[in-house]
């Protein structure tokens, strides 16, 4: 799992698959707005990073001077168009909708990572929503 602390290092670094595909580049991470716990990077796909898709980062790591998710390249690139520029925050159904397509059970998203216990977060008031964390360039 990514941490706060983790972020300034990943932005503008490169993002691959697990099996060492290069897929992009970290351009901006979305944080829950309860937890404040890292939910979901942006990365820059595509010829000259035209495109930039949203990747959970729940079961991503950092390895060496790159991140890794456990996701294939078509994966990240097929995902689901989001509006990045929408005040930092992605709606309910945006983030749903993200989830679904990864694969990812909402009831899990809703328990903290690190609870083995399966116990939650208490993110029911704001589930769904995530800040941006930081932005790429400058």
């Amino acid at each position: 799992m990514i941490t706060r602390e983790e972020i300034s290092i990943l932005l503008d670094h490169p993002v691959y698959d697990g099996d060492g595909n290069k897929i992009g580049d970290a351009k901006h991470v979305f944080l829950d707005d309860a937890s404040g716990r890292p939910e979901w990077v942006t990365v820059k796909t595509g010829m000259f990073g035209s495109s930039e898709s949203f990747v959970p980062i729940r079961d991503a790591s950092m390895v060496q001077d790159h991140l890794e998710v456990p996701y294939d390249k078509d994966k990240v690139k097929g995902a689901p168009s989001v509006d990045i520029d929408a005040g930092g925050h992605l709606s309910v159904d945006e983030e749903h909708r993200l989830y679904e397509y990864y694969g990812i059970n909402w009831d899990n998203v809703l328990s903290d990572p690190d609870d083995k216990g399966g116990g939650t977060t208490g993110r029911a008031g704001t589930a769904g929503t995530a800040g941006a964390a930081g932005a790429a360039g400058g």
